[in-house]
């Protein structure tokens, strides 16, 4: 196994990205040329793209499972190309995976890519299976903002100013391409609909919209797995539920 911190210039944000790859070694002469499972694996709001090694065990959960995670630096994106800042939603879903599938050897197939994330990054990794399920086979969310127009309503100026930059209104979110529920709604109607894992604990403040989001997708009927137990919005649930959900993905 492979810990590669990789730095490169990204023409989409118009700055360095920084990115993380666990890679799996290659052993034997029929391994040798093999292009890796990949999952995506995205932080949340209040952190970067080390955490992930940081407050779990994320590395030893990959390499028992011959999976390769790409861990990249959004900042506090929520994914989007923003209203005021840099492109991060064409970033992750065009100009990352071209250049880490260049860079290492993960494959291109999307039976074999997946992406998951936590709070903000669970919002951001059902928004790239649900927007792009041509690219994804699965996603998972732990803890996840669901109903990110909702936030617009949520206490403190600075934090409505920052919601602005990226989203620009709560009007201009809800029913759009970073609407979650919107999100769904159309990708029901497709052939192609990625599986999904939605897990939330039952003390975290994101319960309730965790919740809402899995009664439409139900009423939907996409393949969703939804997990509710004991657990808030902390690391030591995250490590429990990450090693689940690398254990649950199709690979």
């Amino acid at each position: 196994m492979a810990l590669i911190d990789c730095d490169f210039y990204s023409e989409t944000l118009g700055m360095p990205a920084s990115v993380i790859v666990i890679l799996p070694r290659q052993s034997g002469p029929e391994l040798r040329g093999t292009r890796h499972p990949v999952l995506t694996l995205l932080h949340g709001l209040s952190d970067d793209h080390t955490v992930w090694l940081r407050q779990t065990a994320i590395e030893r959960y990959a390499v028992a499972h011959g999976l390769a995670v790409v861990m990249p630096n959004v900042h506090r994106s929520f994914c989007a190309d923003m209203k005021a800042g840099p492109h991060y939603w064409t970033f992750l879903s065009e100009e990352l995976p071209e250049v880490t599938r260049d860079f290492f050897p993960l494959s291109q197939k999307r039976e074999q890519n997946f992406v998951a994330g936590l709070s903000m990054g669970g919002y951001g990794a059902f928004k790239l299976a649900l927007r792009r399920p041509d690219m994804f086979a699965a996603a998972a969310s732990l803890s996840g903002v669901m109903d990110a127009a909702a936030m617009f309503h949520e206490e403190g100026e600075d934090w409505h100013r920052e919601l602005a930059t990226i989203f620009g209104s709560a009007d201009e979110l809800r029913g759009g391409g970073a609407d979650l529920f919107a999100l769904a709604t159309n990708v029901a109607a497709s052939k192609t609909r990625p599986k999904l894992y939605q897990c939330c604990g039952a003390s975290d403040p994101l319960l309730e919209e965790n919740r809402r989001f899995r009664s439409h997708a139900k009423r939907l009927k996409l393949p969703l797995t939804y997990r509710e137990g004991p657990g808030g919005h902390t690391w030591e649930y995250w490590d429990t539920m990450i090693e689940r959900v690398v254990k649950w993905l199709p690979s």
